[in-house]
C-alpha cells in the first residue's frame, strides 16, 4: 500500500471512529445564553417530565406540606429544587409553553384549548386564540425524535383534540396514552372526556378498579419497558391529579380520614413554619390575603364537609405520589435511573374553582364515577394549598403562577443535589433546558413550516454549577390577568381598565403592599415594557371572548 492510500486509510477510520462515538454519546454544550458552564460529557439521558395538575405551591412535603410524599420528596432531596419556577396560571396556556417553548399566545392557546363538546367554542377567530398548537410552533416531542429519542406521553393532552392532526402522535410522540381534553372522571372516563390509545376514539368500558392516576403511570411503565433498543427516551406524564373532580381511592382516604379537622388555619399555620425553616418562605413578608372565613367560624356540620373534601384531595397527590414511586422503582430495575433527568412540577396554583367555600355541589357527589363537573375543595384550601402566597388558578399573583420544580439527575446533578437555586425562571425555559441537555438544536423551520424562535433560556447552568441566567423581564396574561417581572420588582394588574399595582418580590412576596404610587417610573417601565411583549406576542388581538 502506497503513502497516499494509507492516509486515506487512516482518515477514513478516523472518520468512523468521529462518527461512532457521536452516536454513542453526546456532549452537552452549553447553552447559547452567555453562561460560561463546563460542558457535560456523558450519554445521552433520558428525560421525563412529571406535571400535577392543580397542584398548590406548598402540598408536597418537601414545600412544607403535611401530605406524605415520599417519592417526590426523594426526588427534591437528592436533586435540584426551584424557589422561583414559574408557569402560565392555567392548564393548557401552561402545556403549551411547556411543549413548545413559546408564550402560550405564540402557540395558539392565549385562553383555552379546544372544547370537548363544541370543536368552535374556544377558536377565537385570531391567532393568539385559536385553542390548539400553532403549526408554527415545534414540540418538544418533535425536536427530540428527530434526535433519536423514543418519545412517549402518558396522561392530559389538553393542547387540542378536533382533528387528529392535533394530537399526540401528530406532534412528535411515538406512543400515547390518555385524555385530550383538560379533565375527566378518574373512575370512569367517559367520552368526549374519554381514554385514548395512540390515534384510537375513546374508550367506553372500564373495570371496577381503574384509576386514571394509576392507569397513566401503568401505560407509562410499559412505554419504557417494552422498548427494544438502547436509544434514550423522553417520557412526558401528565397527571390529572389533582384536578377536580374529587375522587380518590378509598383506601387512600382513610389514610387522611379526620385529619383535616383541624382545620385551614392550623394546616397554613404549620406550613409556614416549614417552609420559613427551609427558606422558601420570610416572617417578614407576613401573612397573604385572607380567602376565607376563619375556621372557628365555620359550625361542626360546615367544618365535616370540608375537612372531607380536603381528605379526598390529599389522598390525590399521596396516590400519585405512590405512582411516581412505582416509575422511580422500574427505571432503578432496568439499570436507567442514574442518567435519567426527572423534572416535577405542577402546572398552575391550586384550584379555587367551581366549589365555593361552602357551597356547590353536595358531598354525596365526592367519588360518584358519572361526576365530573363541579366536585372540588374549595377557595379556603386552595389559599391553603398555595401557602405562601396569595390567591390561586387563573391569577396571575404568585398563588396562581408560582410552581414548585423539581429537578432529580444523579449523573448530572452532583454538587447542587439537595439544594436550592433561588434563580428565576418560566416555564418557557423548560424545552430550551431538555434540548441543551440532549444537545440538540431548536429548529428554524420544520414539516415546511417556519417555527417561531423561543425566548426561553436553559437552566443547565443551574443543574451544574452555578446560576444560569434569567430573564430580564418575564411577562404572563391570561383571561385578562397580566402580569410583569423585571427584578424583584412585579407588577399585576386586570384588562381592560386595571391599575397596575406594584410589589418588591424580595420583601414582600405574598404581595401585600401595594407601592405603585410610590414608584411611578418603575410602573411607566413595567407597563411600556408589557406592552410591546403583548403587542409583538399575539396577545393583541384578542378574540371574541375578550371580557369586558
Amino acid at each position: 500500500m502506497n503513502r497516499f492510500n494509507s492516509i486515506v486509510l487512516l482518515i477514513w477510520i478516523l472518520f468512523i471512529s468521529i462518527d461512532f462515538t457521536t452516536n454513542a454519546q453526546q456532549t452537552t454544550k452549553a447553552p447559547k445564553n452567555g453562561n460560561n458552564v463546563a460542558s457535560v460529557k456523558t450519554e445521552r439521558p433520558n428525560m421525563i417530565v412529571i406535571l400535577a395538575d392543580d397542584m398548590g405551591f406548598s402540598d408536597i412535603g418537601s414545600y412544607g406540606g403535611e401530605i406524605p410524599t415520599p417519592n417526590i420528596d426523594m426526588l427534591a432531596d437528592k436533586g435540584l429544587r426551584f424557589s422561583q419556577f414559574y408557569n402560565n396560571a392555567r392548564c393548557c396556556p401552561t402545556r403549551a409553553s411547556l411543549l413548545t417553548g413559546l408564550f402560550p399566545h405564540q402557540a395558539g392557546i392565549g385562553r383555552m384549548s379546544e372544547d370537548p363538546e363544541d370543536p368552535k367554542a374556544n377558536d377565537e377567530g385570531t391567532d393568539g386564540y385559536r385553542g390548539y398548537l400553532s403549526k408554527n410552533s415545534v414540540t418538544i416531542s418533535e425536536v427530540l425524535k428527530t434526535a433519536g429519542y423514543h418519545t412517549y406521553m402518558s396522561g392530559k393532552w389538553h393542547v387540542g383534540m378536533h382533528g387528529k392532526e392535533k394530537w399526540p402522535l401528530q406532534r412528535g410522540f411515538e406512543k400515547f396514552y390518555g385524555i385530550l381534553s383538560g379533565g375527566s372522571s378518574y373512575l370512569k372516563p367517559f367520552p368526549p372526556r374519554g381514554i385514548t390509545t395512540g390515534n384510537s376514539d375513546p374508550a367506553y368500558d372500564f373495570p371496577d378498579d381503574y384509576y386514571t392516576t394509576n392507569a397513566f403511570t401503568d401505560n407509562a411503565i410499559n412505554f419504557i419497558t417494552e422498548q427494544k433498543d438502547k436509544n434514550p427516551f423522553f417520557l412526558y406524564l401528565a397527571y390529572t391529579a389533582p384536578h377536580w373532580p374529587l375522587q380518590a381511592q378509598e383506601k387512600d382516604i382513610e389514610l387522611f380520614k379526620d385529619k383535616y379537622l383541624i382545620g385551614w388555619d392550623s394546616v397554613k399555620h404549620e406550613r409556614l413554619r416549614k417552609q420559613t425553616v427551609m427558606g422558601i418562605n420570610k416572617t417578614e413578608w407576613g401573612l397573604a390575603q385572607r380567602e376565607m372565613r376563619p375556621w372557628n367560624e365555620l359550625s361542626a356540620a360546615e367544618q365535616k364537609d370540608v375537612a372531607y373534601r380536603m381528605s379526598v384531595y390529599a389522598a390525590q397527590v399521596y396516590r400519585m405520589d405512590q405512582n411516581i414511586g412505582r416509575l422511580i422503582a422500574t427505571l432503578k430495575k432496568e439499570n436507567k435511573l442514574d442518567n435519567t433527568l426527572i423534572v416535577f412540577l405542577s402546572d398552575n396554583g391550586a384550584c379555587g374553582e367551581p366549589y365555593k367555600e361552602l357551597g356547590g355541589k353536595g358531598q354525596e357527589e365526592i367519588n360518584d364515577p358519572g361526576k365530573f363537573w363541579v366536585v372540588s375543595y374549595g377557595t379556603g384550601w386552595a389559599n391553603t394549598s398555595n401557602a405562601p402566597f396569595k390567591k390561586w388558578k387563573n391569577s396571575t399573583y404568585e398563588g396562581g403562577i408560582a410552581a414548585p420544580f423539581i429537578a432529580y439527575w444523579p449523573k448530572g446533578i452532583k454538587e447542587k443535589s439537595g439544594k436550592w437555586s433561588t434563580t428565576p425562571h418560566h416555564i418557557i425555559d423548560l424545552l430550551p433546558t431538555l434540548i441543551d441537555v440532549a444537545g440538540v438544536t431548536y429548529p428554524k423551520s420544520f414539516n415546511g413550516n417556519s417555527i417561531m424562535p423561543t425566548e426561553g433560556l436553559s437552566m443547565l447552568p443551574d443543574f451544574i454549577k452555578g446560576d444560569s441566567k434569567t430573564h430580564d423581564y418575564m411577562y404572563w396574561e391570561h383571561e385578562e390577568n397580566c402580569a410583569v417581572r423585571h427584578g424583584n420588582w412585579k407588577g399585576v394588574k386586570r384588562l381592560p381598565a386595571g391599575k397596575w399595582e406594584l410589589y418588591n418580590l424580595e420583601i414582600d412576596r405574598t404581595e401585600r403592599n401595594n407601592v405603585a404610587d410610590q414608584h411611578t417610573d418603575i410602573v411607566k417601565d413595567l407597563d411600556e415594557k408589557w406592552q410591546n411583549w403583548a403587542d409583538t406576542h399575539k396577545v393583541f388581538p384578542k378574540g371574541r371572548n375578550y371580557f369586558k
